[in-house]
């Protein structure tokens, strides 16, 4: 499948307000069916939950061709745009980032999340800019949303953090980004200022003590990801379950379900 231009546009439309624009991160695409299904107006994914699922650590060790077959999955059962995360491209090389996107592009994609993490902003500009290169080459104007973890990863002083993530924001604007993304900023005045220091698009992510959806539109935010934490929250629960079953064989706990079976299984039959 490969991506349509209206799907990119309407994603990029999107960040525009003037709702909030929340996504409930999937990771396959049975979980990415069921957001669609509850009202989601795209599917992202979580590269933490992706990897999860298929049995890796999450921090660029999925395998490509595992992540483009999830993709091809999640673009075959839903209709809304997709954006996926590539964590920092699977590849320090750009050029091997930009062959990357081709390929989840073709699989139907029209935004990706890329991230900066611990390397110089220098590297994650190239990649940007080949990213950039390879969906236009396709005919697609790829959301790209630059990842910066200046706040996860505390790369700056407290002081210096917005400053900072504003000079990072620039450059990733500059090499052809279409957001930008900033876990771990949670402080009001933090969110504001970034907000109105950049003219790209502002996405958080879901963290303790994180304003709710209406505060953040307000402070001018315009996307709020839920990142791994529905995945993280899902495989906990499922481990409960899991040991109170295993230790004791008693079925109660685990057949009382909001969900029935027919229920699920007509969510996921073909449309």
């Amino acid at each position: 499948m490969n991506a349509r231009p209206d799907a990119a546009t309407l994603f990029h439309r999107l960040h525009q307000g003037p709702e909030l624009l929340i996504l409930a991160n999937a990771w396959d695409a049975g979980t990415a069916r069921l957001m669609e299904s509850l009202g989601s107006k795209a599917i992202a994914t979580t590269s933490a939950g992706v990897a999860w699922a298929n049995g890796y650590a999450d921090g660029d060790t999925l395998p490509v061709d595992r992540l483009v077959a999830t993709i091809e999955s999640i673009t075959r059962v839903v209709s809304v745009p997709v954006s996926t995360d590539i964590e920092g491209g699977y590849s320090d090389d750009p050029t091997e980032v930009g062959k990357l996107v081709s390929r989840i592009v073709d699989a139907g994609v029209v935004g990706i999340n890329i991230e900066d993490g611990a390397a110089p902003p220098d590297l994650l500009c190239a990649k940007i800019e080949k990213a950039r290169s390879a969906a236009e080459a396709r005919g697609i104007n790829l959301f790209i949303n630059a990842r910066t973890d200046v706040y996860l990863r505390s790369l700056a002083p407290q002081e210096k953090r917005v400053e900072e993530t504003l000079s990072r924001a620039r450059r990733y604007r500059d090499a052809g980004a279409s957001g930008i993304f900033v876990p771990g900023a949670t402080a009001s005045e933090d969110i504001r200022q970034v907000a109105a220091g950049t003219d790209l698009p502002l996405n958080l992510m879901a963290r303790p003590n994180l304003p709710d959806a209406s505060e953040l539109l307000r402070f001018g935010a315009r996307r709020l990801s839920a990142g791994s934490a529905l995945s993280e929250a899902l495989l906990s629960q499922l481990a409960t379950l899991a040991r109170s079953f295993l230790e004791t064989g008693n079925s109660n706990a685990i057949c009382i379900a909001a969900k029935s079976y027919g229920e699920i299984n007509t969510l996921m039959s073909p449309r």
